[in-house]
């Protein structure tokens, strides 16, 4: 009975996660985390580099360099690690669509 309902309760969380990845706002819900530094939007004040507008492809392959150490970073790295591909492709659909 308890493996059941542990099987059950994976199920379920997969497919929360799955709805979640179908969202309207995903990316921009995922591009949040990225406003501490970047800006609200990817419209930096200054200081770090504004990604509002960033053209897709050019952003998903700067963030996978970090992620691989191609590109150096103090902090980037490691944040980097912490997506996965299609998450990263959310982010940079949703920053290039930013004006």
């Amino acid at each position: 009975m308890k493996r059941t309902s542990v099987v059950v309760a994976l199920a379920l969380l997969g497919l929360a996660g799955g709805a979640f990845a179908n969202e309207a706002n995903y990316g921009r819900n995922m591009a949040a985390a990225c406003g501490s530094c970047h800006g609200t939007n990817g419209k930096s004040v200054g200081g770090m580099e504004a990604l509002a507008g960033y053209p897709k492809d050019k952003l998903v392959k700067a963030v996978q360099d970090f992620r691989s150490g191609a590109k150096p970073a103090t902090v980037m790295h490691q944040l980097a690690k912490g997506y996965t591909d299609a998450q990263i492709e959310a982010i940079a659909t949703y920053y290039a669509a930013q004006k």
